[in-house]
């Protein structure tokens, strides 16, 4: 959501530079995609869980194209279906299945993991629909309360096959010419200290990120990635949003009245 994010930053009066630092790419083919569509039009499942609305979308765009999105409908409203946020709670709602049980803020795998404590699990058929990455926390957890798990992903978070432009980025922030970061995604950060290990730079990118940039987290799992290599976080929303992040953010650049060589300052999404 680069435009959107783009608009906020330059309605507050700042500069924005976006940088692609992930690309989503289909986990599944369409026939496995479809043979799950089957086994939840048919309730083969008891508990179902989404962590992200894109892994509901593509589940019902596979449906309707196969002619079979009420028959996924009808099954579904058949189990306890569980959404992680706001996301896909709007997304299944959009497709007549509202979630029986939804995390409360900030939306992470440990009020997910709250949310499901008071359902009894115990040998019930559960299926995980992961985000790009693996939730281990999440998994692990359900395998403990000994629940017959499933997990599935329709799509993977990758590396930019382009770089470049996280390698310009990298050289920007050692140059003093961005006052902020932004990390929206933990993959984020992580890609970016990768691109900069490529180029023998990490330890130098990590230094200046503890000492010279205002480092701004989208929520608590952003911010765990950052500490867990030793970088302070100075802006992170109380509603893990695009326009609490941005408005803290540039709030917080105005209170410290950092100028980017004479203008206005120079947020980095990515």
């Amino acid at each position: 959501m680069s435009r959107e994010l783009s608009r906020l930053v330059e309605k507050h009066g700042g500069n924005p530079v976006c940088v692609p630092a992930l690309r989503e790419v289909p986990a599944s083919s369409r026939e496995a995609t479809l043979a799950l569509v089957e086994e939840l039009a048919q309730a083969r499942h008891e508990v179902v869980i989404f962590m992200t609305g894109l892994a509901a979308s593509l589940l019902f765009e596979a449906a309707e194209q196969a002619g079979r999105r009420q028959a996924l409908v009808l099954g579904l409203q058949r189990v306890t279906v569980v959404a992680r946020g706001p996301k896909p709670t709007a997304a299944l709602r959009g497709f007549g299945v509202p979630p029986t049980l939804t995390a409360r803020e900030p939306f992470t795998s440990a009020e997910l993991i709250d949310a499901l404590s008071g359902l009894p699990l115990t040998g019930r058929r559960v299926l995980l629909f992961h985000y790009g990455e693996r939730s281990a926390t999440l998994a692990e957890t359900l395998r403990a309360r000994r629940v017959l798990l499933s997990e599935r992903w329709l799509y993977r978070w990758l590396m930019p096959e382009d770089t470049r432009g996280l390698e310009r980025l990298v050289e920007s922030l050692l140059a003093g010419e961005v006052d902020a970061l932004v990390v929206t995604c933990q993959v984020q950060f992580r890609h970016l200290l990768e691109v900069a290990r490529r180029l023998s730079l990490a330890s130098a990118l990590l230094d200046t990120l503890r000492e010279q940039v205002v480092v701004a987290a989208m929520g608590p799992t952003c911010h765990a990635i950052l500490q867990l290599h030793g970088v302070p976080v100075d802006v992170m929303p109380e509603q893990p949003k695009m326009g609490p992040l941005v408005r803290s953010l540039m709030l917080h650049l105005e209170h410290l009245r950092v100028p980017a060589a004479g203008t206005a300052a120079q947020p980095v999404f990515h």
